[in-house]
């Protein structure tokens, strides 16, 4: 696998002094893919999880990891040279992953917490057990 993506990075190179940024650009495009999916995973998560709780953790979870990801691979792919425009762009790219970092997981508990204590309480087996039985029925 690897070997058969270092010789698509030396095909797709045009001369030999690009590639270290190529490969950055790889590895950016593989991650912001990689995101892609684990946001898919976080919609398929909010639509089949049963109660509040499971869907938050997913949308938090899923959101969190895929949202760095993505905006990491942004900042990767964007990296033409080792300029300080490149620099600086990669930075500000990577506070925002910092700042996502921190405030996604944080709301997810808020809402979580508020939900808590508004008597949203979370599903148990046998609540799913007659769940089960209901649609069954239909």
């Amino acid at each position: 696998m690897i070997e058969s993506l270092s010789s698509l990075v030396l095909a797709i190179t045009p001369d030999a002094g690009n590639e270290g940024f190529m490969l950055l650009k790889i590895v950016g495009i593989v991650s912001g893919i990689l995101g892609l999916i684990f946001f898919l995973g976080s919609a398929v998560g909010m639509l089949r999880f049963p109660d509040f709780y499971t869907r938050m953790h997913a949308a938090g979870k899923g959101d969190t990891l895929s949202t760095m990801l993505m905006l990491g691979g942004f900042g990767l792919v964007t990296m033409d040279d080792f300029s300080l425009g490149s620099w600086l762009l990669l930075i500000k790219i990577l506070g925002v992953v910092l700042f996502i970092y921190l405030t996604t997981p944080t709301s997810s508990h808020a809402l979580m917490r508020a939900a808590f204590e508004d008597d949203e309480m979370p599903m148990t087996e046998e609540d799913l057990k007659k769940a089960n039985r209901k649609t069954a029925k239909k």
